[in-house]
């Protein structure tokens, strides 16, 4: 199963140090039945966009979490094998939920497909959105509206090979 975790730029480099993303549990985003029910049409190409666009939304609580982190969002790719995946079945009920999985092991430097992160571009929209992060999961609109705003730069693809030249 294809996997995306969001992360930060510390973390980053901790994985690369560690050679392994964790400890577990870890919370990725899926193709889930959820997500697909929500993105009734649309391609597995899609469907996975979707899951690594709610990745990059749950890196900014991330960041929001971490005031020392650079400013980008960073999300890693994954190939996971299914049984280490589990939907929490209460997740249609958290619309910042929809799509989660929780993995029950670290996942192996070797076990990464690739690494998405913010071009410097991004840095002021991204701060804003981590400071707006939790008031518009509560419903806020303004806050929702400069979410959006870091939403709406494009994550840069990396190889896992280019992890080290990231940090």
């Amino acid at each position: 199963m294809r996997v995306y975790v969001p992360y930060t730029l510390p973390r980053l480099a901790e994985l690369h140090r560690a050679g392994q993303a964790g400890p577990a549990p870890l919370t990725a985003y899926a193709v889930t039945p959820a997500l697909r029910e929500w993105y009734v049409s649309g391609s597995i190409e899609e469907l996975e966009y979707a899951a690594l666009s709610r990745a990059a939304q749950a890196s900014l609580r991330l960041l929001a979490a971490d005031p020392r982190a650079e400013r980008r969002r960073v999300v890693l790719a994954a190939d996971v094998p299914d049984r280490q995946a589990r939907v929490d079945p209460g997740q249609a009920l958290r619309a910042e939920a929809l799509g989660e999985v929780t993995l029950s092991a670290v996942i192996p430097l070797t076990d990464l497909a690739s690494v998405h992160v913010d071009g410097p571009e991004a840095e002021a929209d991204v701060k804003a959105a981590a400071a707006a992060v939790t008031a518009a999961d509560q419903g806020d609109t303004d806050a929702q509206f400069t979410v959006d705003g870091a939403l709406d730069h494009e994550l840069l693809w990396y190889g896992v090979q280019e992890i080290s030249d990231l940090l």
